[in-house]
């Protein structure tokens, strides 16, 4: 079995996928490294190798290494930077400068459909990369997303609390609030929306007509509508991860 993990800065999502035919046997969303080790731990199974990407500094990405090392006896690949990988050139004037977990979305995507795409990773924050049909960066987006707007209004705003719960009530429906939970969370959904639109008219004036939208990351369902076509590929980044470290 091999071992994948998507490092962000407040979580790591991690899989275990088949040695022969990459099938996904387990998986899930940790907090820690002391969790992941955990959960995988618990799957009882025997690891022959691990990859991963990481956006955390050096020195946290050197000890999750060391940790996976000491628990399971594996070593670990990780993605680094590039300027062209699987036909794909990275747009930015700095390359090592684009965030690894966006760089590989865009791999997969572009490995995944042979044509111009637009890559949306809809998370903590949200950020959008154009690639044309030649497999040309374009550059991107970045900006925050329903949980970033959602934790600075109920930070910085002294009247603006609720509670979970009535978020996901507020969440279902899109009419004008009558509460404050109901005018944030729907607020924002807005803003995630309006800003998904802008991307899609960016995209044809840039790509043309014949691009595929991918859409990624944990609030991808919110926008779903607004992109009817996109295909909702929450693995994205595991499969670039799996064409920049191929395993033998």
């Amino acid at each position: 079995m091999i071992l994948e993990l998507d490092c962000g800065n407040s979580f790591i999502k991690w899989r275990i996928v088949s040695k022969t035919d990459s099938t996904t046997i387990f998986g899930g969303v940790v907090g820690s490294d002391e969790e992941l080790v955990s959960a995988v731990q618990q799957q009882k199974v025997r690891l022959f190798a691990c990859r991963l990407v990481s956006v955390r500094s050096d020195e946290e990405t050197t000890q999750l290494v060391k940790a996976l090392r000491r628990a399971f006896s594996v070593e670990s690949v990780c993605a680094h930077p590039a300027l062209e990988l699987a036909g794909v050139r990275n747009g930015y004037e700095q390359y090592e400068r684009l965030g690894l977990d966006r760089w590989l979305a865009m791999v997969g995507a572009y490995h995944q459909s042979r044509r111009a795409c637009l890559v949306l990773d809809l998370g903590t924050a949200v950020t959008s990369d154009f690639v044309d049909a030649d497999g040309q960066h374009l550059g991107g987006f970045i900006c925050p997303g329903v949980p970033l707007m959602r934790s600075q209004l109920r930070t910085h705003t002294r009247r603006t609390r609720y509670d979970d719960q009535l978020a996901g009530i507020a969440m279902r429906s899109l009419v004008p609030g009558r509460s404050t939970a109901e005018a944030v969370e729907r607020g924002c959904l807005l803003m995630l929306q309006g800003f998904v639109r802008t991307q899609l008219d960016i995209a044809q004036s840039n790509l043309g007509d014949d691009f595929q939208v991918f859409l990624t990351g944990g609030d991808a369902s919110l926008v779903s509508g607004v992109a009817p076509n996109a295909q909702v590929a929450p693995d994205l980044v595991f499969i670039g991860l799996a064409v920049a470290c191929p395993l033998s």
